[in-house]
């Protein structure tokens, strides 16, 4: 019966997680605060609903809750923003939400079993923050290489400008500044 009511709990609590990704775009200031307090309700109610449990099952019931508030909240920032830096902080934040529960899964086992579920929790944690990281070196790579390729550009207009004279040359070099957003 708890597992039905866990499970029946956690559809219920996926579902409400989705609704601060999807209003996201043109969320006010007000619509964020909104959901920043229904997220913090929703990890009230679903930890309160962990006090029916017992033993294990109700810190691990416990730990789900924390792990939907923390990503839910990631899922928010970065549906507000939109900014790289907080879709590597919803990796991240999946990434120990996930390992957290998991590990606290691994306190059902004992000995040997139990070592072994722990570090498979981690080696999936150590693989999910090496992406995320992966992710934001690719995006300051993409970023690095656009600099690279308008300071060659620039280089280039200015290379032009120099067979030219006199106010043709400074009219010249002017332009590839304004244009290359060089000061």
């Amino acid at each position: 019966m708890n597992k039905q009511l866990t499970f029946k709990l956690s559809l219920v609590m996926a579902g409400l997680l989705a609704l601060p990704l999807a209003q996201a775009a043109g969320m006010s200031k007000a619509d964020y605060n909104t959901a920043k307090t229904r997220i913090s309700a929703d990890y009230k109610a679903g930890r309160n609903a962990c006090d029916a449990q017992a033993a294990n099952a109700k810190d691990v019931c416990v730990e789900e809750a924390g792990a939907r508030q923390k990503v839910a909240l990631a899922e928010l920032e970065y549906g507000y923003s939109g900014k790289p830096v907080d879709q590597t902080k919803l990796k991240v934040a999946k990434a120990e939400s996930a390992y957290s529960v998991a590990k606290e899964k691994c306190d059902d086992q004992a000995g040997n079993a139990k070592d072994v579920c722990v570090q498979e929790a981690k080696a999936v944690e150590t693989k999910a923050l090496a992406d995320a990281k992966m992710g934001q070196q690719i995006g300051e790579a993409k970023a690095d290489a656009s600099v690279a390729k308008r300071d060659a550009d620039y280089q280039v207009a200015v290379e032009k400008c120099d067979a030219m004279a006199g106010d043709a040359k400074a009219s010249c070099l002017s332009a590839a500044k304004l244009s290359f957003g060089k000061s």
